[in-house]
């Protein structure tokens, strides 16, 4: 028999200190299992790393896993503070589907209203995306980019089946590009809306059936 939802883990990652620190100032309660928010350092390499060592403890063995943090928009029109739930996670070794894009969509509006939230794949990239490289992702169909959110989640299905999404904040898009990533704790936008989101990844956790089918 299946264990009820509550009874398995919830794996929150993110690859900075800024965006730990949101999350944190955002978990005020609401979950109905254990959540570890995971700070993993930059890049895909080191996501992987850490997701794949955190899965190894036989506490989170079946955990759900949510990347989450800052991403670089690629569409033209999105805006610092616009959502991204992506369908899959891309990146050159693999493809990974994400679960509950629509339950998430629909929990975000819920958390953060009045907010933008785009779908479709989100790709990773070994650096900040910056000016024309943002238009060659865009025509792989990506809608946005950052370096962590494809290594997670490839790691954490390597590990076992389990589910996996991936939500990021737009902290820089075509018409709104940062000159470093420190600049973003003096806007109200990503960092504020990061710190809105927990409600609606305890949700998504919360409605999942686990373990799998």
């Amino acid at each position: 028999m299946s264990p009820h939802p509550a009874s398995v883990p919830l794996l929150i990652a993110c690859a900075l200190g800024i965006e730990q620190v949101a999350l944190r100032a955002g978990a005020r309660g609401g979950a109905d299992g254990p959540v570890t928010v995971l700070r993993t350092g930059m890049g895909p390499a080191a996501a992987g790393r850490s997701v794949t060592r955190m899965l190894a403890d036989p506490a989170l063995r079946d955990a759900a896993v949510l990347a989450t943090g800052f991403c670089a928009g690629l569409a033209p029109g999105m805006h610092p503070g616009d959502l991204v739930v992506a369908e899959e996670t891309r990146d050159p070794r693999s493809t990974t589907p994400c679960v509950g894009t629509e339950l998430l969509v629909e929990a975000l509006g819920r958390a953060v209203p009045g907010r933008t939230v785009h779908t479709g794949p989100l790709t990773g990239s070994d650096h900040v995306v910056r000016g024309p490289e943002r238009a060659d992702l865009l025509a792989t169909g990506a809608i946005a980019a950052d370096m962590e959110s494809a290594a997670t989640l490839l790691s954490a299905v390597r590990a076992g089946e389990r589910p996996v999404a991936a939500v990021r904040v737009v902290v820089d898009a075509p018409e709104h590009e940062l000159v470093r990533i420190g600049t973003v704790r003096g806007g109200i936008s990503a960092f504020r809306v990061l710190r809105s989101v927990l409600p609606a990844f305890f949700e998504w956790h919360r409605s999942l059936l686990l373990p799998r089918r």
